[in-house]
């Protein structure tokens, strides 16, 4: 049968951008399903979008779909039909259940018995009678962050929609939408070639597309304006830094995008560049351009959709734009140094942290007291103290400054300079700019102990003060990024930041419980210790370590997520290099486990082992106690595992050796105590009765 193509194309009035990019991910898999749905066979399904339209191409579509016939084998003939020939109950739900009358009902033989077969045939359909409800469906069945009404018309969209082109081969495949009826019409670039322009063939929607200056794939646009970036910093010798959120932006923003060159006054090159790269990237989607030592220079790049032939006065335009939001920033900035950053502060009780939290200013208290216990804790010199307190003082009084409030993507940034300005010193400006961090997946941490002590403190402040007033993360909800913050603390943690989280979450819900605020603090505090210890969990599996590993660790009681990290990482090392033994060893303690029951023997009675395998035992085990505790005393993970380890021969020769349950009671209580020392010397490093599952 012949096959042909089918195109449809949902044009509109220019969609968000990354709502478009989501779009085309969604619309490949509403098709393929539809289609498969339907019975309808087809090809390969190709999605292509511009900031004005969705569309599908779908190759191989036949005219007709296939009639096809299924059989499918019921009760035997002895179930289905009663005496009298009549088809039983149980023959008539198998009819039902596969969608068949009785009539279609057959008997047929196999192997000598009777069985009661279902028939159910479809016949063939022409495709094109099927086609115009499944891509109404697809229009349906996209998904947007926010739908609008428009006109009259009680449909949504993400944006109106102008014109639907829908197309079999050369025939129209009628759609009716929102008011309009689909044709064989598409649309060109806005400005250069808007249209309309007749499509002939579906094959021919895209070529159609392309001669009129539409890019109609966001990899060829993305292509085009990182080979125009390219060209940009061979003529200039300028560096563009390309952030990916705005690139990935400006490639649904450009129907045709070509890169022009901008400037703006040198003069404002002496507000910080932060201000100048995120008043551009946020606010223009514009690319900042840097000369070659990494200052930033006065020139930037617009990506335009519009004619290039008017470049001169796009260009003018663009920069009329960016000298008004930099006198702004200029202006802010020039005010906010006329005072030092620490006058600031007390502004800081104008603004609510929390509603029942208080203000950004007892939030400030309370950070620089979880702060100096933290230096305290992590034996810091005491430069490195004061410096951690008075840079926790002052991190959030950026927060009330003018640029702050105009550029809020910025705080932190700013309070550093402003900190620097004021004469503070370069650790206390850079802990500062640093107690954000991380902000996101595989950003950096703090790049002092200084800077990590300030972004542990005001995390940790807002993880306990927001679950003590009962808005922790539920299920998928996590309104205030707590996870994220509590992956900032694991990091940090992890890092070498030597400090006792349980220790911290007690400092930090006391200052709470101190302000007055009512909570049962230790509930809340096994809420957060939770809390820490499953993101401690997801981390390691997120990270390839082994689950029974994790959940071996985790049985023994530890907390502290620096501790789990460490020894999940010493048990899978010790997997990896030594299986065998490992295992071995695994099975050996879930049997003296199972073995020993629930024996309370404080001590076994050396008078009473008979079988030098008992004494060996027991002095491998009264040795290994003290190795291993030493070893975890020093945090030597590796350590307290290879001393265990060095357990396998002496139990396994025990157990050859020996019978447990000997019928002299003394005897048979003195080796379950035996064992109960022997699993007892693992309860502090893993339990490996999970590993032997």
């Amino acid at each position: 049968m012949a096959t042909k193509t089918l195109a449809f194309e949902i044009g509109t009035e220019e969609l968000h951008a990354f709502a478009l990019h989501n779009a085309t991910i969604q619309m490949k898999g509403l098709m393929a399903d539809a289609l498969k749905a339907a019975g309808i066979p087809f090809g390969e399904v190709e999605i292509y979008s511009t900031p004005r339209t969705l569309i599908s191409l779908i190759a191989q579509v036949p005219e007709a779909t296939e009639a096809t016939e299924q059989v499918f084998r019921g009760p035997a003939a002895r179930i289905g039909l009663d005496e009298a020939g009549n088809y039983t109950k149980a023959a008539l739900g198998f009819a039902r259940g596969k969608g068949v009358e009785a009539s279609d009902l057959q008997l047929r033989d196999e192997n000598g018995v009777s069985y009661i077969y279902a028939i159910k045939s479809t016949p063939s359909k022409p495709v094109a009678g099927l086609l115009s409800d499944i891509l109404l469906s697809v229009i349906n069945g996209l998904s947007w962050p926010r739908s609008q009404r428009w006109g009259s018309h009680t449909e949504t969209f993400s944006r109106p929609v102008r014109w639907i082109l829908a197309m079999l081969g050369d025939a129209v495949v009628p759609v009716e939408f929102a008011g309009l009826t689909s044709g064989n019409l598409t649309y060109g670039h806005r400005f250069l070639a808007p249209g309309p322009f007749v499509v002939n063939t579906a094959d021919d929607l895209i070529g159609v597309l392309e001669s009129h200056f539409v890019v109609t794939t966001e990899a060829a646009r993305e292509a085009s304006i990182r080979s125009q970036i390219a060209q940009v910093e061979q003529e200039t010798g300028l560096v563009c830094d390309v952030k990916p959120k705005t690139l990935a932006e400006v490639v649904n923003l450009a129907e045709y995008p070509t890169v022009m060159v901008g400037q703006f006054d040198q003069g404002f090159l002496a507000v910080p560049k932060e201000i100048i790269v995120d008043s551009m990237a946020v606010n223009q989607r514009y690319f900042a351009l840097y000369n070659q030592d990494g200052s930033l220079s006065n020139s930037f790049l617009i990506t335009s959709n519009g004619d290039p032939a008017y470049a001169a006065n796009i260009i003018d335009g663009n920069q009329r734009v960016v000298a008004a939001r930099l006198y702004d920033a200029k202006f802010f900035y020039d005010e906010d140094l006329k005072k030092p950053l620490e006058a600031f502060v007390p502004q800081l009780a104008q603004v609510v942290f929390q509603e029942k939290l208080g203000t950004t200013l007892e939030k400030t208290n309370r950070i620089v007291a979880l702060a100096d216990h933290l230096a305290i804790q992590a034996q810091v010199s005491q430069v490195e103290h004061d410096e951690a307190c008075r840079a926790a003082y002052l991190c959030k009084a950026d927060l009330v400054t003018g640029a702050v409030v105009e550029f809020t993507s910025v705080q932190g940034i700013m309070g550093s300079y402003y900190a620097a300005a004021a004469g503070e010193s370069p650790v206390v400006a850079q802990a500062i700019n640093d107690h954000y961090r991380p902000r996101f997946a595989g950003d950096d941490l703090a790049q002092s102990t200084v800077g990590r002590i300030v972004a542990f403190a005001d995390k940790l402040d807002t993880i306990c003060g927001l679950f003590a007033v009962g808005q922790g993360p539920t299920g998928s909800s996590d309104p205030f990024a707590l996870r994220r913050s509590a992956i900032g603390i694991i990091a940090m943690l992890n890092a070498g930041l030597a400090v006792c989280l349980e220790d911290a979450i007690d400092v930090a819900l006391g200052s709470y419980a101190k302000s007055g605020i009512e909570f049962d603090v230790a509930q809340v505090k096994s809420q957060v210790v939770d809390f820490f210890v499953t993101r401690t969990k997801v981390m390691l599996k997120d990270g390839g370590n082994a689950p029974d590993a994790i959940d071996a660790v985790l049985a023994c009681g530890v907390i502290e997520p620096a501790v789990i990290t460490s020894r999940v990482a010493a048990l899978c090392q010790a997997r990896a290099t030594d299986p065998e033994s490992m295992a071995d060893l695994a099975a050996a303690y879930a049997r003296a486990n199972n073995l020993k029951g629930d024996c309370q023997v404080a001590d076994p009675n050396p008078d009473l082992m008979i079988d030098p395998a008992e004494k060996v035992l027991l002095g491998a085990v009264c040795d290994a106690r003290v190795q291993v505790a030493s070893a975890l005393d020093q945090g030597d993970y590796p350590a307290a595992l290879a001393r265990l380890a060095a357990l396998r021969g002496p139990i396994d020769a025990f157990f050859d050796a020996v019978m447990v349950m000997d019928e002299d009671p003394s005897i048979r209580a003195n080796r379950l105590a035996l064992l109960g020392v022997f699993v007892g010397v693992f309860s502090q490093v893993a339990d490996f009765g999970l590993l032997a599952k």
